[in-house]
């Protein structure tokens, strides 16, 4: 029998990439309002949640630069875009009932509060979904290094990283149909073994604050609640005992 993970307080990392669903950019509808679903189907368990949504499938920084964009100001737009995502997934968690607040980096007071963090920790203890948009609000850093920042301030019990794959492979499945998948790695295995499920500043900051990353694919409907119930595919990557 399987048993449920036992967290109360989670951040959900949503690439960018994995809101277009079929489409080859943007936004689609349809599963912007699956991921909204899935949040709500762990919400429904007891567990609060926090989310850091990436800006891939609008704009993103470091292909930007290497066509000749300076890279500060090609992450700086990346950031915004990261807004964007954040308010659609907004509209669509509030659609169901489920009140939401976006919190961004880079203050934008008509559309969103400004990050701060002793106010988002109190709207988790209300029930509220707290958005994490706009990175950390610096360039030279991604939204997986943002997301185990916030996870860290929001006292996170762990960081689900939601990808289009159902946990931690040696190479990309899709690509390579013979890569070994793992059940549970160390941090210091996926710094080793250059695996590229989160960049290595996001892994190191997860290992100093003893943060559990799991891995999971958020295309598959349901996997959220399913992972938190232990039920499903998914690696664990976390400190040795």
């Amino acid at each position: 029998m399987t048993q449920p993970l036992g967290y109360k307080r989670v951040l959900l990392k949503v690439s960018g990439e994995a809101l277009m669903g079929r489409r080859d950019y943007g936004l689609e509808n349809e599963t912007v309002n699956a991921i909204a679903a899935d949040i709500g189907d762990v919400i429904g368990l007891g567990v609060q949640v926090c989310l850091v949504i990436g800006g891939g499938n609008i704009f993103r920084g470091v292909s930007a630069a290497a066509t000749g964009m300076d890279r500060a100001q090609a992450d700086y737009m990346g950031m915004l875009a990261t807004v964007m995502n954040a308010l659609a997934l907004q509209s669509a968690l509030e659609k169901l009932g489920i009140p939401t607040r976006v919190q961004s980096a880079i203050p934008m007071a008509s559309v969103c509060e400004p990050y701060i963090r002793r106010r988002a920790i109190r709207h988790m203890e209300k029930g509220r979904v707290v958005i994490f948009a706009a990175g950390t609000g610096n360039p030279f850093f991604t939204t997986d290094t943002a997301a185990a920042l916030r996870a860290a301030e929001m006292g996170c019990d762990a960081l689900f990283k939601g990808t289009q794959v159902d946990g931690v492979y040696s190479a990309d499945p899709r690509k390579v149909p013979g890569a070994e998948r793992y059940e549970q790695l160390s941090y210091l295995d996926v710094l080793a073994r250059d695996l590229a499920v989160m960049d290595a500043s996001a892994i190191s900051l997860s290992r100093e604050n003893r943060l559990p990353i799991i891995v999971f694919n958020i295309n598959a409907h349901g996997a959220f609640g399913q992972v938190m119930r232990g039920e499903g595919r998914f690696t664990r990557i976390v400190e040795p005992s």
